[in-house]
């Protein structure tokens, strides 16, 4: 290794698909600076992808999650805590399921492993996800969000976050205040602004996440309107909005919907997603309770998102 190298440490998670986005937050509360997943799912249904000839791949139920730790961090004491921390979500993931391997990489190992696994992905009839180091022509019409993952989790392409964009596009129309809980990487305030929003304000409790996030908004042209803050959810928030999107963890979502109902003007929209299907009723129960209707309930696989209404006209919303 040649001096002043970084050394870094891979940890890959073979799992039961169902628990991808809770181990890869797992991973990421435990130090990770950037997490990678293989899915066989994914070459399922695509040809010439960007010019490229897609394998043909022997479909499998479970997934590898690979997570990249400095070499200052012990490898063994995280694999410990995660599976500490994997008992208490045992109702999503069967820990005996779960299977660990670690190897010590060197910088440039590291940026080619995790670089290779994130390509442009279309992600709604508008909106693509591209990644910053790739030469990318967009179509007309189409409208491009340049993100480098970095430290952050969230590259658009988990279907808790491709329904969150949906539904950012669903209720957008030019104009709006958005505030965007637990932004991550930054893709949905990036998305919002893309998508006509007035004035985006984006919080998140990991200080990471905001640098990155920033850093994220910067690569993308006309984001200006974007502010990003540490905050811990909607707590101390006192802008008024038309919009409010998280895409969190299910059992964080239900403390936020009094705030989001305080914070949202009539007629404004609260969208949830990363709502695992067993942790639904308890979610919708909790916006329901702080004032708000649904309006659009979307699923895909075991992942649930929705669209809250506040307003006094209730016809027309699944709630009223």
């Amino acid at each position: 290794m040649k001096k002043g190298e970084t050394m870094w440490q891979e940890l890959r998670v073979e799992l039961e698909r169902r628990g991808e986005e809770i181990v890869s937050n797992l991973l990421i509360e435990l130090g990770a600076q950037g997490v990678a997943i293989e899915d066989t799912a994914d070459y399922l249904d695509k040809e010439d992808l960007f010019g490229e000839i897609v394998p043909e791949k022997e479909q499998s139920d479970l997934i590898t999650i690979i997570a990249y730790y400095p070499e200052n961090l012990a490898v063994e004491d995280i694999k410990i805590a995660l599976l500490a921390r994997l008992d208490e979500v045992s109702d999503f993931v069967d820990p005996s399921t779960i299977h660990l391997e670690d190897q010590a990489l060197e910088e440039e190992d590291w940026a080619d492993n995790w670089k290779k696994y994130y390509e442009p992905a279309r992600i709604t009839h508008a909106l693509t996800i591209v990644p910053s180091w790739t030469d990318y022509e967009a179509t007309a019409g189409e409208k491009v969000i340049r993100l480098d993952p970095g430290m952050a989790f969230g590259t658009g392409t988990h279907p808790t976050t491709k329904m969150s964009l949906f539904a950012l596009e669903q209720v957008l129309r030019g104009g709006e205040r958005v505030l965007d809980v637990g932004t991550g990487s930054g893709v949905l305030s990036i998305a919002s602004s893309l998508l006509g929003a007035g004035e985006v304000h984006a919080y998140d409790l990991d200080e990471v996440a905001v640098r990155v996030a920033e850093e994220n908004i910067a690569l993308n042209a006309h984001t200006d309107n974007i502010t990003v803050k540490a905050g811990d959810l909607l707590r101390g928030v006192e802008l008024e909005a038309d919009v409010i999107v998280a895409n969190i963890l299910a059992d964080i979502l239900v403390h936020l919907t009094e705030d989001a109902y305080r914070l949202l003007k009539d007629e404004g929209y609260l969208i949830m997603s990363g709502i695992i299907a067993t942790k639904w009723e308890m979610v919708r129960t909790a916006a329901e309770t702080a004032g708000f209707f649904l309006e659009t309930q979307m699923i895909q696989g075991e992942w649930n998102a929705a669209i809250f209404k506040k307003t006094r006209e209730v016809s027309g919303v699944i709630g009223g």
